[in-house]
């Protein structure tokens, strides 16, 4: 078995060759065809590189074990952030992408993943958009995110992500050197228009 073994996932490639990628990173009870739809429309001609989770919850796909909700198994998300970001780099000498023109576009337990492959990992990414993100775990050290750019599209209204804890994620990716923006919308945890308005105005800067 090799890194690129270590996913299930969905391979398109864009429509110019060289062009940027994006990482699409489901949330739980997703799979690999779940954001293509929302990253055709977002992000069009670009290639996409989407991933399915290998773990289950009670049958519900996901990419990292939690204790309870919002409660996270932190020694399983270590494990599955490194196994993701040595998949990522073997699909990026596999398909021929860059990681320096990857970004994550990510949903809920996607989002998180991608925060933690951020806060561990950062050379797999060049940033993001993190669609009802949380705080994945706190590192003892913030790296260096120079360089990269993250979006985080919150929910006002989200019972599961409390205002503060989307505001303590923009300030630790901040403090590591992200360029950070955080949207706010008037929405619960699903995913509304204003998700989709800011994520295409977002990559068609970000991809260009």
């Amino acid at each position: 078995m090799t890194a690129l073994d270590l996913h299930v996932h969905r391979w398109e490639p864009g429509a110019t060759p060289g062009g940027p990628t994006l990482l699409l990173l489901h949330g739980t009870g997703g799979d690999e065809h779940d954001l293509v739809p929302l990253a055709r429309l977002v992000a069009p001609g670009t290639a996409l590189l989407s991933v399915r989770g290998n773990v289950l919850e009670q049958g519900a796909p996901r990419f990292f074990r939690r204790l309870a909700e919002g409660v996270f198994d932190l020694d399983d998300l270590a494990r599955r952030t490194e196994a993701l970001a040595d998949f990522v780099e073997a699909a990026g000498t596999r398909y021929g992408f860059a990681l320096d023109r990857l970004h994550a576009l990510g949903f809920s337990n996607g989002a998180n993943i991608a925060a933690s492959l951020l806060l561990t990992r950062p050379s797999v990414l060049a940033g993001g958009v993190l669609i009802r993100a949380m705080v994945p775990f706190e590192p003892a050290v913030v790296p260096s995110l120079v360089g990269r750019g993250v979006l985080l599209s919150q929910g006002r209204m989200d019972p599961l992500i409390p205002t503060a804890g989307a505001e303590r994620l923009a300030a630790l990716l901040s403090e590591g050197g992200a360029e950070v923006e955080l949207a706010w919308q008037a929405a619960s945890h699903g995913l509304v228009q204003g998700d989709v308005d800011a994520a295409t105005r977002w990559l068609s800067a970000a991809v260009a």
